[in-house]
């Protein structure tokens, strides 16, 4: 029986081969001693760019990924690589390791796993101009209208293929431009999650748009790692459940949130 080819190789082949690979894992070992994760960069109270260092993101998923890191025995390294569209396609080509919040849709799965338990259920709601106002308690009163929201943005599978088959929905690249075009009457009504659209509406100093208190959804908030990372292992996957188990049970989330509240405060007083 002839051996297998490994077996007729040469010695000094052999070695060579044994040397790359031993090099490889230890680079992949160095590699996910560190995690680069990102997220929304126009989501307040979540996360937004530091006016001070616009290439880093605060708010609190990024007080979550430093308590995260500890938990992990890691360090999670939170950049700004650009808008919401922009993440999604970083994590898609693995040039990114995490997402700090996303909610769960298929097409996302294709590449990206979800930590099992969220972190935060977040409200999305209508938004409309004052005196244009239209009634507004289930998703058939908005067929009529003219809407918009952010590109990419998910609302849960339910309401996304609502919305591709019956709602004439525009698509813009950020929620300020968005929320000034709905305020110059280019449109019905905004769809945008209630405390971040809150939050951009007193930095920009948008007045006379109102949210409508029934909600279009109400989603969860997940920790998501790409496919293509070389650090996404089954033994990382199962440490981010246990560490989302715990911040859970001790309710870490209410606090991180509080402080990203007073945070964006604090910076828009100092805005000019």
């Amino acid at each position: 029986m002839e051996r297998p080819l490994i077996h007729r190789l040469p010695p000094i082949v052999l070695l060579i081969l044994f040397s790359l690979g031993l090099s490889g894992t230890v680079q992949a070992q160095s590699a996910c001693r560190t995690l680069v994760a990102s997220g929304n960069p126009q989501y307040p109270p979540y996360l937004w760019r530091d006016p001070d260092n616009e290439a880093r993101l605060v708010g609190a998923n990024a007080e979550l990924m430093d308590w995260l890191g500890n938990e992990l025995g890691v360090n999670i390294e939170l950049r700004y690589v650009g808008n919401w569209a922009r993440v999604q396609e970083e994590a898609r080509a693995g040039r990114i390791d995490m997402i700090a919040g996303a909610f769960f849709t298929l097409p996302r799965t294709e590449y990206m796993d979800y930590a099992h338990l969220p972190f935060r259920e977040t409200r999305s709601v209508v938004i409309q101009r004052e005196g244009a106002t239209f009634p507004y308690q289930r998703w058939e009163d908005l067929i009529p209208r003219r809407g918009l929201t952010v590109i990419n943005n998910s609302f849960g599978q339910a309401f996304d293929r609502f919305a591709s088959e019956s709602l004439s929905l525009s698509k813009v690249s950020s929620l300020d431009q968005a929320l000034q075009m709905l305020e110059r009457g280019r449109a019905d009504y905004l769809i945008y999650e209630d405390s971040p659209a809150e939050a951009f509406i007193a930095r920009l100093g948008i007045r006379g748009l109102r949210l409508i208190p029934t909600p279009v959804a109400q989603e969860q908030l997940f920790v998501t790692v790409s496919h293509r990372s070389v650090c996404n292992t089954a033994e990382l996957r199962g440490a981010i459940t246990r560490a989302m188990f715990k911040l859970r049970q001790n309710r870490l989330m209410l606090s991180f949130v509080e402080r990203g509240v007073q945070l964006w405060k604090e910076q828009e007083r100092k805005s000019p």
